[in-house]
């Protein structure tokens, strides 16, 4: 066996002949050595042949076999299955007895239903469908989750809400603090490329004095809540995502309810009561980042002063925009 590994792919040769025979009879002769890397004609072949000519009866027969490993009983079992299927009476006793055994056992339990895939196509109707009622779904799904938080989160105000204020805190840690690094540099790009694009069309006016209010309206206004809301989902809401999901994979949440503790009281609310001290200050964070960024491409490439900068930002933006 060992000789064999060794050989080269091209040198290996697994033999395969199927021969008729008398009285709607047929022989199929193996031979060479049926080993991982051997060239095997394909079964589809023989199978074709078979059906070609009307057997009722077919004897497998070794003929000069050398050797064998798994793709001798794989290659033979597709064969057998043909010949159930088409109610061909088969004979394997001239096989070695290994081969017999485990052609035996991979028929041993019947195939449970349903064990394959099927590449069925669905129709367009059926996909409709199917996606208005998985909508359906998560949508009910979503509405007892709203009201359980609104439960909750009425109990928190009442102080009624089991939770332990070191979660609490640490929570503010990781929705804040944790994230000024990605929101600093996410809404400094975001200036940048705001002033930039701007500028490029108000200098052909001799107006990039107005770069101030069209970074610091845009900002303020959409993109610094934007970028802000879209970087806590994809960090902070992932993270907290994942660690529920693996908590109720290791049965943690049916622990706290088992003992008789609210998990939306104990997990939910002291991060979303996180999240909603934590976004309204990394929002005017993003805000002056990306005033920050349009300072930085209206004094480097514009010769906007940032007296100037400064004064005309203050004249644009008033506290109806930040709120």
């Amino acid at each position: 066996m060992r000789k064999a590994d060794s050989t080269h792919q091209s040198d290996i040769v697994a033999r395969v002949a199927l021969r008729r025979g008398e009285n709607a009879t047929a022989i199929l002769e193996i031979s060479g050595r049926w080993l991982r890397d051997a060239r095997i004609e394909p079964v589809e072949r023989i199978l074709t042949e078979l059906e070609a000519q009307s057997v009722k009866r077919l004897t497998i027969r070794p003929d000069g076999l050398e050797a064998w490993d798994s793709r001798l009983p794989c290659y033979l079992l597709k064969i057998a299955d043909y010949c159930v299927a088409k109610a061909i009476e088969l004979d394997i006793g001239a096989l070695p007895q290994g081969v017999r055994d485990l052609l035996a056992l991979a028929r041993a339990v019947p195939e449970r239903s349903g064990a394959r895939r099927h590449q069925e196509r669905a129709s367009l109707l059926v996909n409709i469908g199917t996606r208005v009622l998985g909508l359906i779904k998560d949508s009910r799904l979503l509405i007892v989750f709203v009201g359980e938080l609104i439960l909750a989160a009425w109990a928190a105000l009442r102080g009624r809400a089991r939770f332990r204020l070191l979660d609490l805190f640490i929570f503010v840690q990781d929705a804040g603090p944790n994230g000024f690094a990605i929101v600093s540099l996410i809404s400094l790009l975001v200036g940048l490329i705001l002033a930039f694009v701007g500028a490029l069309q108000l200098a052909m006016f001799g107006a990039q004095i107005y770069i101030a209010d069209l970074v610091a309206l845009g900002t303020v206004r959409e993109m610094g809540p934007l970028m802000t809301a879209i970087i806590m989902s994809g960090r902070t809401g992932a993270a907290y995502a994942a660690q529920l999901g693996t908590m109720n994979v290791n049965s943690e949440i049916d622990a706290l309810k088992t003992m008789g503790i609210s998990p939306m009281a104990f997990l939910v609310i002291p991060r979303m009561l996180a999240l909603v001290l934590m976004m309204p200050l990394l929002t005017l964070y993003a805000d002056l980042m990306g005033i920050v960024g349009g300072a930085a491409v209206s004094y480097g490439a514009f010769d906007v002063s940032l007296i100037q900068y400064y004064h005309e930002i203050a004249k644009a933006v008033d506290i109806v925009d930040v709120a």
